[in-house]
């Protein structure tokens, strides 16, 4: 752990952190600030009075939990086994697994959608659901295994001495153990999840299966949009993933920081 012993180093580091806060920090308040212009409150008014904010949140939160539900769990599984068990060639598989960090959402709209069609899941939140879980997941696997790889082998031992098989070694004593990269991955795929724009856009055409990050589009026309109710439902959307991450602060850190480390 670095430890910054002098006062001039301590100063050039505060200054630099908040410098590099700024180009951050920045479009936060013009945006609030947007969203408060003109009609003040009233322009979240006129948000609410669109009458599809309960259809929309509710909908984003069903995609949010499956999408987390699945990366959860296939991560947590998956980097359990890259991790400490034996298996033939599992190097191979995991970065021909990271290989799909490349890959954009943009380039799968195409297959995706033939796919969708025929198996009649397009305009339904399955169509969204398991794209988003699919492209998050590689990111979330190799965050847990660095995790699981700073767990001792010794632990493992001690569990098969004991008698656990597989599925108790797995679940009595390495999940309980992973508590701060699970909120890691919890925070980073909601935040991901609920922000999720371009899957949405393409295939959820039907308005009662839309979600919170679409809502901007009613106030946007052929010829004008009304920038104010632009930023208001914009600021609506992003309170439920802001008080994520402040409830879970201290556990995301955390992970973060033991996942980035073997």
């Amino acid at each position: 752990m670095f430890e910054i012993r002098t006062v001039r180093a301590r100063v050039f580091l505060q200054v630099l952190l908040a410098l590099l806060t700024i180009p951050f920090v920045l479009p936060l308040i013009q945006m609030v600030q947007g969203a408060f212009a003109g009609l003040g409150w009233y322009n979240f008014v006129v948000v609410w009075q669109t009458g599809v904010i309960p259809t929309f949140f509710a909908n984003s939160i069903i995609l949010s939990v499956a999408v987390i539900a699945l990366v959860y769990i296939g991560s947590m599984t998956a980097a359990f086994a890259f991790a400490k068990l034996r298996i033939r060639g599992k190097e191979i598989y995991f970065w021909l697994m990271l290989v799909a960090l490349t890959l954009p959402e943009v380039i799968l709209l195409s297959p995706l959608f033939v796919t969708f069609t025929k198996l009649q899941l397009y305009n339904t939140l399955a169509a969204v659901i398991l794209p988003l879980a699919a492209l998050q997941m590689p990111f979330a696997i190799l965050l847990a295994r660095n995790y699981y790889d700073g767990i001792p082998f010794e632990l493992v031992d001690a569990a098969r001495i004991d008698g656990a098989n597989l599925p108790r070694l797995f679940w009595y004593v390495m999940l309980p153990l992973t508590k701060p990269i699970a909120s890691a991955i919890v925070v980073l795929t909601l935040i991901n999840a609920w922000n999720s724009y371009l899957l949405p856009l393409v295939f959820l055409q039907d308005r009662a299966n839309q979600v919170v990050t679409l809502l901007p589009q009613f106030f946007v026309g052929e010829f004008s949009n009304d920038q104010t109710k632009i930023l208001a439902a914009a600021l609506m959307a992003a309170v439920p993933t802001i008080l994520a991450y402040i409830l879970m602060q201290k556990n995301f850190e955390r992970g973060l920081s033991a996942g980035a480390l073997k």
